[in-house]
């Protein structure tokens, strides 16, 4: 609790002195939770407007916490615009991997993320939500589901 408490007066701390926040967003690294299946710590860059990789490190809770680590490779869109926002709304989609310790087997799957995500405009700071169908492809072939919701500090 103590190191959550530090990280959000250290993200309070940044978001004062940050001048242009979509630039810090896109242009920094972000580390921040995710919260649902999984949970744990997320992580993003951003390669250029449009793309970025995502990862994170995070515990399964309908699986009896096994250990997942996944990364993505995202593809935004930033073509819908709300003018009443101050931030931005993109969606996105992309593929990568997961890697799931289970009970003494180690699980390895394709995930296929689909999600949004709010840009604060004011604040380095995205919110977002998502949904990744997984296919595991060893050691056996069976297809699950990951769903969650995020939020991520990025630094510069």
């Amino acid at each position: 609790m103590k190191a959550l408490k530090s990280l959000a007066a250290a993200a309070a701390i940044c978001a004062t002195f940050t001048c242009n926040a979509d630039a810090a967003t896109k242009d920094g690294f972000g580390v921040g939770v995710i919260v649902g299946e999984p949970t744990g710590i997320s992580f993003k860059k951003w390669t250029d407007d449009t793309h970025a990789v995502d990862a994170a490190l995070a515990f399964s809770l309908t699986d009896g916490n096994p250990f997942q680590f996944h990364a993505d490779y995202l593809i935004h869109d930033t073509s819908g615009s709300i003018p009443e926002l101050k931030g931005s709304l993109p969606w996105y989609y992309g593929i990568g991997g997961r890697v799931k310790a289970d009970n003494g087997e180690t699980r390895v799957g394709v995930r296929i993320p689909v999600g949004i995500s709010y840009m604060f405009a004011d604040a380095p700071l995205d919110f977002f939500a998502e949904v990744a169908p997984v296919v595991d492809i060893a050691p056996y072939v069976s297809l699950r589901l990951n769903g969650a919701l995020g939020l991520r500090y990025y630094f510069q």
